[in-house]
């Protein structure tokens, strides 16, 4: 489950797919269509890596047309019914309160306070969360594995390599899924989504993936001559940057180990932070992400030709 990269795959060209909630992920499908629309075609990298709402679009996109995707994001969402508690962003993105156990921005900011580095705020994290099950019957659990199904184009692993990120709230260590983990691919995105409330596997309970270390994880590319990292928080975080878990340390790192890294955030913000789990700018954010991947193309093209 922890295993990154086997041995004989291809370690040339590996694309990061952040956290972002509703619109992010809209966002992230616009982008990758829009550059597909300028010709320049990313959907076959070597590696993917998707976190929160970067693990849906990342099984969306390895298993669907970039364009679909796309014109389905433009579609007006149905009128929303009650959502389970907390949405599908990443753990350290700028929280957005919508769905949110009330409290809950409160709650990471109390936690990130009382902590002295990312391992410590992922324990404190993860007894939270382990708080929240044990008021749970489980319900909540199953009702989120639904909403991560009715996401995907199909419940099979995608034949290439993707990694999923979560964290084991029992251990309170960062996880790793892929096709050889033994776990279905509707239940790793929706561990990976799960923000604040576990998701139930079994006996385990997951975590949201951007508390692994942050909404992108881009460490998971190490070794990648090729980075491109499309973040719809622009990378930006609520944990103290001495924690050296921004993906600006990331990006740094990947670039001192010999990887070329490129980064994709939105133009505007306005999309995403507080109104990152809101549907009805899903459209919106689709569209923009479509401008803003036609607006990279030639950088893209540089990097991934």
């Amino acid at each position: 489950m922890n295993s990154f990269s086997s041995p004989s795959a291809p370690t040339e060209r590996a694309l990061v797919l952040g956290g972002g909630g509703a619109t992010g992920n809209a966002w992230l499908i616009g982008v990758i269509a829009g550059l597909a629309d300028a010709g320049v075609d990313i959907s076959a990298p070597d590696l993917t890596v998707g976190t929160s709402a970067g693990s849906t679009a990342a099984v969306q996109l390895s298993l669907a047309d970039p364009a679909e995707l796309y014109a389905a994001a433009l579609t007006p969402p149905p009128p929303r019914g009650p959502a389970p508690a907390g949405p599908a962003t990443g753990g350290l993105d700028r929280p957005a309160p919508v769905g949110r156990p009330a409290g809950g921005l409160d709650r990471v900011l109390s936690l990130i306070a009382a902590s002295t580095d990312m391992d410590d705020y992922r324990r404190r994290m993860s007894a939270s969360g382990l708080e929240l099950d044990a008021e749970d019957d489980g319900s909540r659990s199953e009702r989120w594995r639904a909403v991560a199904a009715s996401r995907l184009p199909g419940a099979v692993w995608p034949e290439r390599h993707l990694l999923i990120t979560a964290v084991d709230a029992r251990t309170a260590e960062g996880v790793v899924f892929d096709r050889d983990s033994g776990v279905d691919v509707v239940d790793a995105v929706g561990a990976s989504t799960s923000s604040a409330h576990p998701l139930r596997i079994g006996d385990a309970r997951y975590l949201d993936g951007g508390y692994r270390i942050n909404a992108e994880n881009a460490d998971l590319a190490t070794g990648y001559a090729r980075v491109l990292v499309l973040s719809p928080f622009n990378g930006r975080s609520l944990a103290p940057a001495s924690w050296g878990t921004h993906l600006a340390a990331q990006v740094d790192a990947l670039r001192a180990s010999g990887s070329r890294v490129e980064v994709i955030g939105p133009e505007s913000e306005a999309l995403h932070g507080a109104n990152a789990t809101d549907p009805t700018l899903r459209s919106a954010a689709a569209r923009a992400g479509f401008a803003r991947g036609r607006a990279y193309a030639p950088v893209v093209a540089a990097l991934w030709a």
